[in-house]
């Protein structure tokens, strides 16, 4: 792509299939770039450079809510990623400590049944001329299944735990801009999971046995030693299964479709399956579940020459940031040998994602059942990918796939 750039940058000019040719434009030409209310940083080190510097706050989603939105201010006041030091630290150790490598561990043969399952379903499901939606039939259940498991939510509630954490999404910048009552349906969904999570700390509360194996369990034992308050509990539970959803979803989506635009990578996994823990890194890099993420600075600040005045917004382009050649050699090409560990998909400093562990295991596991179970899985003839109109939580919202070679 040439031409000049259109400036400002604005995500309504950014092809949702394939952001990466604008992203190198603005890399090349103009990595730190001012849009008129705010910064848009493009290169990896830019990038890492805020991640990972005191000079930069996450800052309170809530103040930049409506206020006819209570339940959904009240809910995000409590997310810590949302949060800076001192708030950020005691709630990130709470859930640090239940969040432990060993619950992943143990958490491994669950989601494979998961998988397993969930693969057989959609082979089941698949049309007359064997084809399915894999966003609907695997990659949007499988990590919402997940989660509750982990938080202990009942099976016969997941169904309903998913619609909520789709309308809870509905308060990102991109569908505001698009869907009139994308706040008010938020706002709903804020309530709804507010009260089912205070009811069923209640109940853990009140019950002799015990507060059980699970995560919700695990955090109200170490809310003994470390008392965060109901508000920060309850706001806990529904940050995990909201950002344990979306993300995840767009992962292995992604993560196939890059597959299938590959057809040499993808033949080297199902021939080596061992190699997937790395290759879920290198899918993270190549095709970012989540594109851009801002921070505020709280002091002056210079990046590449340019000043950054105290309170400014800067927003970070994850995707481009992973697509770096100063980092990253040839980086429009998915290389599942390549070590990108380096990559910034996850975040970087304070606000890494806690969930990380848990996202790569949910994706190897996912990844790797549906190349073992759906051994004919290509993508349907004729059928368009369809996004979702989110350059934030950035995934595909419908894909067909055929089911059978």
């Amino acid at each position: 792509m040439t031409g000049p750039l259109p400036a400002p940058f604005r995500t309504a000019d950014v092809h949702l299939p394939d952001p990466y040719p604008l992203y190198r434009r603005y890399r090349e030409a103009d990595p730190v770039h001012w849009a008129g209310d705010g910064w848009y940083l493009f290169r990896h080190d830019d990038v890492a450079h805020v991640l990972t510097s005191r000079r930069y706050g996450r800052g309170a989603l809530p103040a930049r809510l409506p206020q006819e939105c209570p339940h959904l201010r009240r809910t995000t006041a409590n997310w810590m990623v949302f949060m800076d030091p001192p708030e950020h630290t005691r709630v990130r150790a709470l859930v640090a400590k239940s969040f432990t490598p060993r619950i992943v561990r143990e958490l491994r043969p669950r989601v494979r049944r998961l998988a397993t399952d969930l693969v057989a379903e959609l082979g089941a499901k698949a049309t007359e001329d064997a084809t399915a939606d894999l966003v609907g039939g695997f990659a949007a259940p499988l990590p919402i299944l997940v989660i509750s498991e982990l938080l202990g939510v009942p099976r016969e509630d997941r169904p309903w735990f998913r619609a909520q954490a789709v309308d809870l999404q509905q308060a990102t910048s991109s569908r505001v801009a698009r869907r009139a009552d994308a706040f008010a349906v938020a706002d709903a969904a804020a309530r709804e999971l507010d009260a089912y999570f205070r009811a069923e700390l209640a109940r853990r509360r009140a019950r002799k046995e015990g507060f059980g194996p699970d995560l919700i369990g695990a955090m109200l034992r170490a809310e003994e030693e470390l008392p965060l308050g109901e508000g920060a509990l309850v706001g806990t539970c529904i940050h995990l299964l909201t950002a344990g959803h979306e993300t995840t979803t767009n992962l292995l989506a992604k993560g196939l479709l890059a597959l299938f635009a590959h057809p040499d990578q993808l033949a080297v996994l199902r021939e080596r399956p061992e190699l997937m823990p790395g290759a879920v890194e290198e899918l993270v890099r190549y095709d970012s579940p989540v594109q851009m993420i801002s921070r505020w600075a709280r002091e002056d600040d210079r990046i590449d020459g340019r000043a950054i005045p105290r309170g400014a917004k800067v927003t970070l382009v994850l995707g481009a940031a992973n697509r770096d050649p100063g980092h990253f050699p040839d980086p429009d090409r998915l290389d599942v040998h390549r070590d990108a560990r380096r990559h910034s998909g996850f975040g970087m400093g304070i606000h890494y994602c806690v969930g990380a562990p848990l996202a790569r295991v949910e994706a190897e596991i996912g990844l790797s059942e549906l190349l073992r179970g759906l051994p004919g899985l290509a993508p349907a003839d004729g059928e368009a990918v369809r996004y979702a109109e989110d350059l934030v939580f950035h995934g595909p919202e419908r894909m067909m796939v055929r089911i059978h070679a």
